[in-house]
């Protein structure tokens, strides 16, 4: 049998597991190509031969996807699989189209083909969107397991930027590790908060490998997701997190429609800050398409110790930055601080950006006023720092889920909102794992 020729589109994360999990020992195909996109410079590297197995001696070449048509032809595809998240409808779709148009099929692979089994109880707490709230609500379900006593280790989505060989396995335990495996301000925005409550946090590239060494330090394994995308694991329990900001958006986004689907529980995150019509289209929707699913009404609630900073200054917004960029939301945590302490004003930060910081605000015009957290190499951390002291302001408000001012040098007062998953009502988490004897 000649095999396939086939290119996997993708954003540095679920293509690489989708290799992994179903082509790199699959003589049925020939995987000639990745494409990359959403990350910046994550196109012109190598899947290392390392990494891409017996078939490959080579690695395989990742490409910008821009060159998608051009690929097609010149590397005599015969179908493309799509594999990233967080986009709409209309996008997939329209990728589907520029694909067919060339000639080949267009494909998505299920949730059943690209999980992989665990010996141990998994837990999944994904989302509809980036920037729902999944993080608090896994920190959440980490602290009531361990309250417990469970011995509970999480496995993070990947997001791996750097050295791919060496990002194969990563285990976090302590803020020495980030530094260790160089960590981008996007992973430690994700790790760190595990670390701070004394937890044990994987992530990396190769999902089995890393599946295999959590085993052996765990009773329960909790899949911390990323973007809207599915879980790498089958679960014994799926929980979905939505945002009443975003209303609709649970039912145009790919794969977060799916994500509703596939939930156990679905968690309406946001409530105190959401209109109350919203919240009613977001719970409508999830009856519509989910009526089993047990709802859990919750609050997001922002905190700060020194609210003195912020009531009648000029303030700079800084936000979590894929929730603003690819996550599409129009303000977050930082936003929510300055008007509940009397923000006198929102100072735009676009007039004094600087190199990859000001391309951001090309790529995603509807950022406004707010500033993104970006940081994907040492070099766009630089000039996020320069941004911030270029910024005329009387204080810098940190929204993001790590405390920036340990990582940059800001020349001003600054001040770092907190928020953590408070449930509402009588549905709650804890019942819900005794319910399904996690505790």
């Amino acid at each position: 049998m000649i095999p396939k020729n086939l290119l996997i589109m993708g954003a540095a994360g679920r293509d690489f597991h989708n290799f992994n999990v179903c082509f790199r020992d699959n003589e049925e195909y020939n995987v000639v190509a990745f494409t990359a996109t959403q990350i910046p410079n994550i196109d012109g590297r190598i899947y290392p031969p390392q990494l891409a197995g017996k078939l490959y001696p080579s690695g395989i070449k990742i490409f910008d996807e821009k060159l998608l048509s051009e690929l097609i032809k010149s590397l005599n595809v015969h179908e493309v699989v799509f594999s990233y998240s967080d986009v709409t409808f209309n996008y997939v779709m329209t990728k589907a189209s520029i694909v067919n148009a060339a000639g080949v099929s267009f494909r998505l692979l299920g949730a059943d083909e690209t999980m992989i089994k665990s010996n141990k109880p998994v837990i999944s707490i994904i989302a509809v969107r980036t920037g729902c709230g999944k993080s608090q609500t896994s920190r959440k379900i980490v602290q009531i397991l361990r309250e417990a006593g469970k011995k509970v280790v999480s496995i993070r989505h990947p997001m791996p930027y750097g050295d791919l060989v060496k990002q194969k396995v990563q285990r976090y335990g302590s803020i020495e590790d980030l530094r260790k495996y160089k960590c981008t301000i996007e992973e430690m925005e994700e790790y760190e908060p595990h670390i701070a409550m004394g937890s044990i946090i994987y992530a990396g590239v190769d999902y089995s490998a890393i599946l295999a060494e959590a085993e052996k330090e765990a009773d329960i394994i909790i899949w911390d997701g990323g973007n809207n995308d599915l879980p790498f694991y089958k679960s014994d329990l799926t929980i979905t997190v939505v945002d009443p900001h975003r209303p609709g958006h649970e039912m145009t986004y790919y794969p977060g429609n799916t994500s509703l689907r596939i939930a156990d529980v679905v968690v309406i995150n946001k409530i105190d800050s959401a209109n109350p019509d919203n919240v009613k289209i977001v719970t409508n929707n999830i009856n519509l398409v989910n009526p089993t699913a047990q709802i859990i009404e919750a609050d997001s609630p922002v905190s700060l110790n020194q609210p003195e900073l912020i009531k009648g200054k000029r303030v700079l917004v800084v936000e979590d930055g894929p929730t603003l960029t690819h996550g599409e939301m129009e303000y977050g945590a930082g936003m929510i601080a300055a008007k509940q302490h009397g923000a006198a004003e929102i100072v735009d930060p676009r007039p004094y950006t600087v190199n990859s910081i000001t391309d951001t605000y090309k790529k995603y015009p509807k950022i406004g006023k707010l500033l993104p957290a970006m940081g994907y190499s040492e070099q766009q951390i630089k000039d996020l720092e320069e941004t911030i002291n270029k910024t005329d302001c009387d204080t810098v408000i940190i929204g993001t889920p790590i405390d920036l001012g340990r990582i940059l040098k800001i020349n001003k007062p600054h001040v770092r909102v907190q928020y953590e998953l408070q449930e509402i009502g009588s549905n709650s988490i804890k019942n819900i794992l005794k319910e399904k004897r996690f505790i």
